[in-house]
């Protein structure tokens, strides 16, 4: 299918396109901009190069760094709180509008708002998985085992900037020591999916089976930068359901939408979560 001309439209367009469907929604690092998380690429986000997989696991320095600022970044991640357009999406999934939610984000913001088919794409924040056994454990735990290798090193660290991916930007981390997995001494990941890296195709499937569920597809904070995200919005398209594009600058997915908007995320979704009328049950 071709893709179709882009329309930049206000609220009341998008209310028109998606009124009396069953909504399958795909958000990104935009929506929680307003919970105190940067995004990596929204119009007024400072330019940032992301560690590849590639850098993560061949590289000792890389990864030393990587631990030491995320060993800071997670704690923010951590306090965070969902905004309104977290409540919003839930809202909507409750009274049956929303049917289910794929996110780019790994901060599980929209399970603290109380959304519960949610299909976390690239990953969790709150989990670290062991890349040579596969055992997963808290990113709790780790972060005990961290404090314990290195006393001190949060309470030392005074200039931090946080990034979506609970990653900080730090100075000083040539002396931070790495924990290896406990139970089989092999290299310990965040289960989070990193540049470089593919997102398992089990989840893959359940996504792309969560859009064909839906009526129609509505994208809120996402750039669609990456494939990972983008494929979903040419997958509706391509299958005839439409599109609905929120966000602060353009998307690489606006000329796949039948309607774009230039809005923030929190107010709109909490206009749609009060206008959106609930969909009559199919038969």
């Amino acid at each position: 299918m071709e893709a179709r001309p882009m329309t930049a439209g206000s609220l009341a367009d998008v209310v028109e396109v998606l009124a009396g469907h069953r909504l399958a929604a795909l958000t990104g690092a935009g929506v929680s901009t307003d919970s105190g998380i940067p995004d990596y690429r929204g119009p007024d986000s400072p330019p940032r190069t992301p560690m590849t997989f590639q850098q993560f696991t061949s590289d000792t320095a890389f990864r030393r760094h990587y631990w030491a600022r995320n060993h800071v970044g997670w704690r923010h991640v951590h306090r965070t709180m969902p905004n309104a357009g977290h409540r919003a999406l839930a809202a909507l999934e409750h009274r049956g509008v929303v049917t289910g939610l794929i996110t780019q984000n790994v901060d599980l913001l929209h399970e603290a708002a109380g959304s519960r088919q949610v299909i976390d794409l690239h990953g969790r924040y709150d989990r670290v998985r062991c890349l040579s056994c596969g055992i997963v454990i808290s990113r709790a735990e780790l972060a005990d085992r961290l404090d314990t290798l290195n006393p001190g090193f949060t309470a030392a660290v005074a200039d931090i900037e946080i990034a979506p991916d609970a990653d900080a930007v730090i100075e000083q981390t040539s002396h931070f020591v790495v924990a290896d997995c406990s139970a089989c001494g092999g290299m310990l990941k965040p289960d989070i999916v990193y540049f470089g890296e593919n997102v398992p195709r089990e989840r893959v499937e359940r996504a792309f089976a969560m859009v064909d569920a839906a009526d129609a597809l509505l994208v809120a904070g996402s750039s669609l930068t990456v494939q990972s995200g983008l494929r979903f919005v040419r997958h509706a398209a391509q299958t005839g359901k439409p599109v609905v594009v929120v966000n602060r600058g353009a998307t690489r997915g606006d000329r796949y939408a039948a309607v774009t908007l230039d809005a923030g995320t929190s107010e709109t979704l909490t206009d749609l979560s009060e206008t959106l009328p609930t969909p009559r049950q199919s038969r």
